[in-house]
């Protein structure tokens, strides 16, 4: 028993010297990037069908270079799909780049990685698990989801590579996200990021080859890309709600947004905004659904509103501001991208296409239902149990 006990302090301390230590190496390294306001033309996709039947359409007709980055891209028939296309391309003399994070892309067999290598695939895992940090480095992950196809074709949302995305999860239902596709001036930032998440894995320095970055006109829709590295983006998340006049929405998978964030959500309903909170029903990971309970219910004793969608799982991650502003991306209003993870979210102003996403949100708040205080506090006893378990490990869910 005594050796259990030292075991098992010695394993607290280590986790805790470990991410502390690998925290402040990631804080060293960051800079805050602020990236220029762009005009582009702007696409919405929801479901996953729609974003893979362009996605590869737009691949297939590529003429000089393919860069793209994902979180995931699974072992199953539409990755493999996928793979064979950029495999495809690249036997064709198209420079093609893939960079996948090493733990949300663990799936993926080292036979498929060999034949995409084989067929002359520019091929990387990014955010390996390395000393002396293994605690801290296994939990920073390159959450990133770009693509750049050409220099003049870019995506970026929520949406990864896998038949869960296409519905096919018997679990999760229909797979709600949201993910932009963009011509014009703002794919260069996207190919920038990409060349710069490249370069920090592999060493290979692309940033300055003129052929990655060729001149773009511009498109209807002013915006600006907000990269961030584990920090900065809390700020950017108070930024938008201090803009709040009279509507605030947010739709999130995961809703962990700690103190700073509720305070300013709680003072901008007191202010007279009306705040809308739209989360899914279904969790996809074990205790994310309890890890927002203490943070609902003081939003719901504030006077906002939450929803809880119904109509499968609710992935999509935006911010609307009064109708003129909005922010789709990759990170979630959680403490993993809040802290840790590596992100790239789009803020678009004052456009007609706002009122395109302002049509599809309307669609999920009608597929969703209401929750009510009582909901929250009329809990069984298992999900107390949860919910007292994820608020200790809320800052790794």
């Amino acid at each position: 028993m005594l050796f259990f006990l030292l075991s098992l302090a010695f394993l607290l301390i280590w986790l805790s010297a470990d991410y502390w230590f690998g925290r402040q190496r990631q804080l060293k390294r960051v800079r805050h990037r602020i990236l220029p306001m762009r005009e582009s033309d702007f696409r919405l996709y929801t479901y996953g069908q729609a974003l893979y039947d362009d996605l590869f359409a737009d691949i297939r007709r590529a003429r000089r270079h393919i860069h793209i980055l994902f979180f995931i891209v699974k072992n199953d028939p539409i990755s493999h799909e996928f793979l064979r296309l950029l495999m495809e391309k690249a036997q064709q003399g198209i420079e093609v780049r893939l960079l996948l994070d090493r733990i949300g892309s663990i799936s993926l067999s080292r036979k498929w990685i060999r034949k995409l290598r084989q067929s002359g695939v520019y091929f990387s895992f990014c955010h390996n698990i390395r000393l002396p940090f293994l605690f801290y480095s296994a939990n920073e992950r390159n959450h990133r989801k770009i693509t750049a196809i050409d220099g003049e074709i870019g995506y970026i949302g929520g949406f990864n590579i896998g038949e869960e995305y296409l519905g096919h999860d018997p679990k999760l239902g229909h797979w709600r996200d949201y993910h932009l596709r963009l011509a014009g001036e703002g794919v260069q930032d996207l190919q920038e990021q990409f060349l710069h998440d490249w370069y920090d894995e592999t060493a290979e320095n692309l940033m300055s080859e003129a052929k990655y970055f060729p001149k773009l006109q511009k498109g209807s829709v002013r915006h600006r890309f907000i990269p961030t590295d584990g920090a900065y983006l809390k700020q950017t998340f108070l930024d938008l709600i201090e803009e709040a006049k009279h509507d605030l929405y947010i739709g999130t998978p995961y809703f962990i947004p700690g103190k700073e964030l509720a305070d300013a959500l709680v003072a901008a309903a007191k202010r007279g905004v009306r705040i809308a909170i739209l989360v899914p029903k279904k969790a996809d990971h074990s205790f994310v659904r309890e890890a927002k309970f203490p943070y609902l219910r003081r939003l719901l004793k504030a006077g906002c509103t939450v929803y809880e969608f119904q109509d499968g799982f609710f992935h999509a991650k935006i911010i609307m501001i009064d109708g003129r502003i909005c922010d789709i991306g990759t990170a979630n209003v959680d403490f993993r991208s809040l802290y840790i993870n590596h992100e790239m979210n789009c803020i678009m102003y004052d456009s007609p296409f706002l009122e395109v996403i302002k049509k599809e949100v309307d669609q999920d708040l009608e597929a969703s239902t209401k929750i009510t205080l009582a909901d929250l506090t009329s809990l069984p006893l298992p999900d107390r149990v949860k919910e007292g378990i994820a608020n200790i490990i809320a800052f790794f869910l």
